[in-house]
C-alpha cells in the first residue's frame, strides 16, 4: 500500500502544550514552507469534553475538537486536509496554505479583464462554479429561513440576482409549500439562459434587467429574495430597497435578504467579510448596512429576524404574513 504523500511532512507531536504553542508553531512553518503537518491527539477521544480539557491515559493528553481545528485552519487561511490516524492516541493533520481570492471579489489582485460587467457572474464566469446549496454553512440557514415564511396560495416571489436559480431549488423542498410562482431577475443573459433551461414550466418566468432599473411591470410580490447581491458593485442597494418596499411588495409580506459574510479562496469559503484595499476581514460596513436594513424595514412596519453565519439571512415579515417562530 503506498504512503499518503503527507506522512512524508515532517511533523511535531503535541500532547498537552497550550494551544499559543502550536499556533506559532503553525505560523512559522506556514511562512516557512506553505504546508505543515502536526500530531495531536485524536479528537475522537474526548468526545463530550470541552477543549481544554483532559483525556487519554493518566489524563496526559488535551482534548480539541475536530471543529476546533477546522476553526483554527479557517483563521489562518489554511487548507485543513483529511486527518490521518497514526497511532491509538494521535492523528496527524496537514495545514495548507490557500492560495488567492476568487477573481470576482472586490479588490482581488485577479480579475477578468475580458469580461463584460454583466457576464462578471455569467454561465462562463469563474463563479459558475460555485454551488451554494452543496455548501451546508450555507445550505442549513437558507432552509431555516425559507421555512419561517408561510405563503398564501397563489403567491408570487420574486429573486433578484437569480443567476441560474440555485436558491429556487430549496422551495420544492420544503413542507407544505402552496402552488407559488416564481420571478427571477438578473442582468447576466447567459444565466438567465440557464435558469430558463432549468425550469422549463409556466410557473418560473426569468428576465434580463438592471436591478437599479427594474421593470415597473415586474407587479407585486408576496416573497421577495435575494443572495449576495444587494452588495454588489454597481447596485444601489438603498434606492432599491425603497423601491421594493413602495413598488413591488404585497400589504402582506415577507423578505429574505443575504448579505455576504464570506469569501470564496482556493475553492474554500472562508468567514468574514472583506472590503476593497483591506487584506483582513472588516464587518463594519456589514454591520452598518444590516442595521439601516432593519431600521428602515421596522419604520414600514415589517419584524425581522437575523441569522446565518457565512451568508447573514435577514427575515422581515410585514402584515398578517405568516411566520413559524
Amino acid at each position: 500500500m503506498s504512503r499518503h504523500p503527507d506522512a512524508l511532512l515532517p511533523a511535531r507531536r503535541f500532547h498537552d502544550e497550550p494551544l499559543i504553542l502550536i499556533l506559532r508553531h503553525l505560523k512559522a512553518g506556514l511562512a516557512q514552507a506553505g504546508r505543515v503537518r502536526i500530531e495531536v491527539p485524536d479528537p475522537d477521544l474526548g468526545a463530550g469534553r470541552y477543549p481544554g480539557e483532559r483525556v487519554g491515559p493518566e489524563g496526559g493528553l488535551v482534548h480539541r475538537p475536530l471543529r476546533h481545528w477546522c476553526d483554527l485552519a479557517e483563521g489562518l487561511g489554511c487548507r485543513l486536509l483529511t486527518p490521518r490516524g497514526v497511532d491509538a492516541t494521535h492523528v496527524a493533520l496537514t495545514f495548507e496554505a490557500l492560495g488567492a481570492e476568487a477573481s470576482w471579489h472586490a479588490g482581488s489582485a485577479r480579475t477578468e479583464a475580458a469580461v463584460p460587467a454583466e457576464e462578471r457572474y455569467g454561465a462562463d464566469s469563474a463563479f459558475a462554479r460555485v454551488r451554494k446549496l452543496e455548501d451546508a454553512g450555507f445550505l442549513l440557514p437558507w432552509l431555516e429561513a425559507l421555512g419561517r415564511v408561510r405563503l398564501p396560495a397563489g403567491a408570487r416571489v420574486l429573486d433578484l440576482g437569480v443567476n441560474r436559480g440555485d436558491e429556487l431549488d430549496a422551495f420544492s423542498w420544503l413542507d407544505e409549500v402552496p402552488d407559488v410562482s416564481f420571478v427571477g431577475v438578473d442582468h447576466s443573459a447567459s444565466a438567465i439562459a440557464q435558469a430558463r433551461a432549468r425550469f422549463p414550466d409556466s410557473r418560473h418566468a426569468f428576465h434580463v434587467a438592471d436591478l437599479n432599473a427594474l421593470p415597473a411591470a415586474l407587479g407585486r410580490f408576496h416573497l421577495v429574495v435575494s443572495v449576495g447581491t444587494l452588495q454588489s458593485p454597481g447596485v444601489d442597494d438603498h434606492a432599491l430597497l425603497r423601491t421594493l418596499v413602495q413598488e413591488h411588495l404585497e400589504s402582506e409580506s415577507t423578505l429574505v435578504l443575504g448579505f455576504p459574510n464570506s469569501r470564496f479562496r482556493d475553492g474554500e469559503v472562508v468567514y468574514g467579510a472583506r472590503v476593497r484595499n483591506l487584506r483582513e476581514s472588516d464587518l463594519s460596513l456589514l454591520v452598518k448596512d444590516l442595521s439601516f436594513y432593519r431600521r428602515y424595514l421596522h419604520q414600514h412596519g415589517f419584524r425581522t429576524f437575523l441569522g446565518g453565519k457565512l451568508d447573514l439571512l435577514l427575515t422581515a415579515v410585514r402584515g398578517g404574513a405568516q411566520s413559524s417562530d
